[in-house]
């Protein structure tokens, strides 16, 4: 009977231990209550004690990703997009939280409701240039969503003590019945950027063979100018050597200039007919007397 008892009375102990004492992990933090009102919280790593008729919330004080399906938006020049983002948050506030929302679906509910419609506003006041282009520093996503994200986080924090940390665009994508015009528009810009790298080219080719053409006619006028230079200087040169051989035997600087001028006028088969008082007749055969 007597071990029965104290059995028992061990029994009841363990029960109103396990009922009275609990952990707290360091990625928790613990929401008390009493009868569904929050009564304390619990935030720090370690044992605790509490009144047997108060319930436990463990809530994970850790960044949590929630990924909601893409949504269509539409730009403020009437084109639809579709984009599919994700949210980064946490807990801020344990005991607001566990008031305004109670579970972590519920609150990425809330989120999701908060997130689509900011996106939604700052997707509807840019243009479809300003979200997809080629040129980097015409795309304004990365301010937009700073924008959205503070937006976002000013809200939650108040309605739901949840810390949105992020809010990021992970994809866009046009819907199905879009695509095709948005790939032609697409190629028909690359097709224009194209013409314009090759209208490019041909201009600095142009260029350039303007400049080569001007220097070849420099130099080459250059060239005619120091030919001319040194013929004229060689014709003076010859001139007087002619001139200072004529001084010294006239007779013999004319029958020279005489076989010189024979051997450009006669060949192989040159047939000459000359009168009788010839100077160049009489030359061949009486000489140079």
């Amino acid at each position: 009977m007597l071990r029965n008892r104290w059995f028992q009375i061990l029994i009841a102990s363990l029960v109103a231990l396990k009922l009275c004492v609990f952990t707290v992990d360091e990625t928790q933090v613990v929401v008390l209550t009493s009868f569904g009102r929050p009564v304390g919280i619990a935030d720090r790593a370690g044992p605790y004690l509490k009144w047997p008729w108060v319930t436990l919330i463990r809530l994970d004080r850790r960044l949590m990703i929630y990924n909601p399906p893409p949504s269509e938006f539409l730009t403020s020049d009437k084109k639809n997009l579709i984009v599919d983002n994700y949210v980064c948050w946490r807990v801020r506030d344990p005991l607001r939280f566990v008031e305004a929302v109670g579970s972590v679906a519920a609150a990425e509910r809330r989120l999701h409701d908060i997130v689509w419609a900011e996106v939604s506003a700052a997707i509807g006041r840019l243009p479809m240039d300003a979200i997809l282009n080629p040129d980097a520093s015409q795309v304004k996503t990365d301010r937009m969503m700073e924008v959205v994200t503070a937006r976002c986080a000013r809200r939650a924090a108040i309605d739901y003590g949840v810390d949105v940390v992020d809010v990021a665009i992970k994809r866009l994508n046009f819907p199905e019945q879009n695509k095709q015009s948005v790939f032609d528009r697409m190629r028909a810009e690359r097709d224009r950027i194209v013409k314009q790298y090759r209208a490019e080219g041909e201009s600095q080719a142009m260029r350039i063979r303007a400049e080569a053409d001007r220097k070849r006619t420099e130099i080459l006028a250059a060239a005619y100018r120091d030919a001319e230079t040194i013929r004229g200087r060689g014709d003076a040169e010859a001139s007087r050597t002619y001139a200072a051989a004529y001084s010294a035997d006239p007779d013999f600087y004319s029958f020279s200039r005489t076989l010189d001028t024979y051997k450009k006028i006669f060949g192989d088969k040159t047939t000459v007919v000359l009168s009788s008082d010839s100077e160049l007749l009489q030359l061949l055969t009486k000489g140079n007397r």
